[in-house]
């Protein structure tokens, strides 16, 4: 199905460009916050498999999709978020995942259960963090040498994506996004501009899940410390013959896990 032509999904309005799917059933909807280069779109293979009667936000997070005119670091985006989106579960993947987190810390009474998905709560090391902010920096500059189709097709070349199924329709999607848009993302949203949140996560009091690819070693040592550091609200999830996209790897198994968890009273 295409997307722009499922009548099922509408526009709410507020700065952020965020679509919702009503439900007859009510209930608290699931937000749903993308990565870097990916748009709202990005989680429609995920989105499909979902039972009808969930409600739903996808969100075109700053400087992607249609929301690529607004610029906003992870606190503010976080505010953005809050305000146009209001209580729900939120789930996030990789910097989608990052400014889940920041919600979760800024506006606890907006989230009833956090789930991050190859997510991290930044860099602890000052020294680390500016050496990524540099890294991000040139790596923003390389955009509007390369162009977006360009960038795109190297972003996703990277080992982190090598279990990723691309399809035209996904590169087609990331290509909507503009140069002046990503680089704007990296600069103020890119892990070296995150400040550390490791010593705030024993402060989220609401049921959390860590879910992350059992080939994805980096994210994966993050996941276990997180939960470490969030403590016995905190459950984590590895899924197999999974890396980084581990939610659209294996959708199926990840719907299925996210459903239990979110239906838990």
């Amino acid at each position: 199905m295409n997307p722009a032509a499922d009548s099922s999904w509408h526009q709410r309005n507020g700065q952020l460009f965020v679509e919702e799917r009503s439900a007859d059933g009510g209930g608290t909807p699931q937000v749903f916050l993308h990565g870097f280069t990916q748009t709202s779109r990005s989680w429609d293979p995920y989105v499909a498999i979902l039972d009808q009667s969930t409600p739903l936000l996808r969100v075109d997070m700053p400087g992607h999709g249609l929301s690529t005119h607004i610029r906003a670091d992870l606190p503010a985006t976080a505010d953005l978020i809050a305000a146009q989106c209001g209580l729900g579960d939120y789930i996030g993947y990789s910097m989608g995942g990052r400014v889940a987190l920041h919600v979760a810390l800024q506006h606890p009474q907006c989230v009833r259960r956090l789930v991050l998905i190859s997510a991290t709560a930044g860099l602890a090391n000052p020294d680390e963090r500016q050496k990524r902010r540099s890294d991000d920096a040139v790596l923003a500059d390389s955009i509007k040498e390369l162009g977006v189709s360009q960038f795109i097709n190297q972003w996703l070349a990277q080992p982190l994506f090598s279990r990723l199924p691309t399809s035209q329709a996904d590169v087609s999607d990331r290509c909507r996004n503009t140069v002046e848009g990503l680089a704007q993302s990296l600069r103020d949203s890119g892990t070296g501009s995150q400040e550390s949140l490791w010593e705030r996560l024993h402060e989220l009091a609401m049921p959390v899940l860590l879910v992350v690819g059992e080939e994805d070693i980096k994210f994966r040592n993050i996941a276990h410390e997180m939960k470490d550091r969030i403590g016995d609200n905190a459950r984590l999830e590895m899924i197999t013959e999974a890396g980084h996209t581990v939610h659209l790897e294996q959708s199926q198994q990840v719907a299925q896990l996210l459903n239990r968890f979110l239906q838990t009273r």
